[in-house]
């Protein structure tokens, strides 16, 4: 299993974990500051998920004015290290 930590740029959250296991599937994901209960919420949602399926998913999504988001950020991780 692959761990991954990842430092978001644009966004409240700080810190993205992840692991990926042998079959590209997601677990363990936790997001260090941030909206606690939606991120919270995404790591729950994502557990056991396709990494890559879930990054096309999650990528563009936008929080408010900012042009990226915490979900778009993890996107990015997963692209950049899976």
């Amino acid at each position: 299993m692959k761990h991954i930590d990842f430092k978001p740029q644009g966004v409240c959250s700080m810190k993205i974990e992840f692991d990926v296991d042998d079959e590209n599937k997601l677990h363990n994901v936790a997001f260090m500051g941030g909206c606690n209960g939606n991120l919270k919420a995404i790591g729950r949602l994502v557990e056991g998920k396709d990494a890559s399926e879930i990054a096309e998913i999650l990528k563009g999504n936008q929080c408010g004015f900012k042009g990226t988001s915490c979900a778009d950020q993890f996107a990015k991780a997963i692209m950049e290290n899976v």
